[in-house]
């Protein structure tokens, strides 16, 4: 019907063990996903942070502010469906990684890469063993395989879940340095973000800021930073060697 909107009709949204996951409960209804799989996800914290958004809804339902159910959603009807093309796909960003690609000028920029950009080339080069190639210009340059297949290394053991959670660390920041320096604790959310944004920044500095584009940057931060916190809800429980 045209006009219709969800509207709550629960009091109450609890965490529910169940198997070796947690669900989320309204009043005692199992959450479902849009394709009507039981959302069922791997640790409680992350499942309290779901609930949490169901329990914060007014009288009509607003998706736009529940980023832990989405991503759940997307984890389990979609990410778990084709694990191994996401992965593909988030490896391939090594191949063109932001941090590769520098500016011929102004002189004031480039310095700025280097200085900001250069240590974690550096890091990932020694903690993984990814000696990344830098390009400057427009003209690409091609990574090894080898050193791709090093980036994947990380990427390869995430489940769906934290696979849901990285594909935006690295789709909004353009970057799978990035994105792994965030998860392996190298960086915090906010040190990669302001690095992703390092030439926009640049520009503003010059030019000045759009209103417009610096909204849709707010929001890709919010998206970035809690994507990077769901992240680290649902990685603790990987044993750890």
């Amino acid at each position: 019907m045209s006009g219709w909107v969800p509207k709550r009709f629960w009091t109450d949204a609890a965490v529910v063990p169940e198997g070796e996951g947690f669900a989320v409960a309204l009043d005692g209804r199992p959450v479902r996903t849009p394709l009507k799989a039981r959302l069922t996800v791997p640790t409680r914290v992350f499942a309290e942070e779901v609930a949490r958004e169901w329990q914060a809804q007014g009288e009509v339902i607003d998706p736009s502010i529940m980023p832990a159910t989405r991503l759940a959603n997307a984890a389990i009807d979609k990410v778990g469906a084709q694990r191994e093309e996401v992965v593909e796909m988030l490896v391939s960003y090594g191949g063109s990684d932001l941090l590769c690609y520098r500016a011929e000028g102004p002189e004031a920029l480039v310095e700025r890469q280097v200085e900001r950009w250069d240590p974690l080339l550096a890091w990932v080069h020694q903690a993984m063993g990814a000696g990344l190639r830098i390009a400057t210009g427009v003209m690409p340059v091609e990574q090894t395989e080898a050193d791709l297949q090093s980036l994947r290394a990380p990427v390869e053991v995430m489940d769906p879940f934290e696979l849901a959670a990285f594909h935006d660390l690295v789709v909004l920041s353009g970057s799978l340095v990035l994105a792994l320096a965030v998860t392996e604790g190298r960086l915090s959310a906010e040190e990669a973000w302001s690095l992703s944004r390092l030439d926009e920044e640049y520009q503003i500095e010059e030019w000045g800021e759009d209103e417009e584009a610096a909204e849709a940057a707010a929001r890709r931060r919010t998206a970035f930073l809690d994507a990077a916190r769901f992240h680290a809800m649902l990685t603790p429980r990987r044993p750890k060697a």
